[in-house]
């Protein structure tokens, strides 16, 4: 049975700190990696509108970089969802268990939909949630 690193990516320099991290960890186990970007979406008088402007950015970027783990050889692969309810630790923790995930590697902290910071608090809940262990990577150091 070959292990599975389940990384939550939002396209902060957080979330490619813990890519980056999952990688390392990937190649000296030979695990696949699975990237889970969870968008959260409000109802407007029955549309569901993504609460993020750049979210086809972002998506094209973690495309980019699924492509750029399967060219140097590495089993990678990337699930996109949008939740109204739940939020988005709960959806990372869900799907490392669907998955079989021996690891679930995040940022310590990220964007939120709103502009501000989202892993903190994601990270924390997911730390409750999670059935694997949870490898928690920090944000960089401000340089000031």
């Amino acid at each position: 049975m070959s292990s599975k690193i389940v990384v939550g990516v939002d396209g902060s320099e957080g979330s490619d700190r813990a890519l980056d991290a999952a990688v390392e960890v990937a190649k000296r186990d030979g695990a696949s990696v699975i990237l889970c970007h969870v968008v959260e979406r409000i109802a407007a008088k029955g549309d569901m509108a993504p609460l993020h402007a750049d979210e086809p950015e972002v998506k094209g970027a973690i495309e980019k970089r699924v492509a750029e783990l399967r060219d140097a050889g590495i089993d990678a692969d990337a699930r996109f969802e949008a939740i109204v309810l739940g939020g988005p630790a709960r959806s990372i923790a869900d799907l490392a268990a669907d998955e079989g995930a021996d690891l679930i590697v995040v940022g310590t902290r990220g964007h939120s939909a709103l502009g501000g910071v989202l892993l903190g608090s994601v990270t924390q809940k997911l730390l409750h949630l999670a059935s694997c262990p949870v490898l928690c990577v920090p944000a960089p150091r401000d340089k000031g």
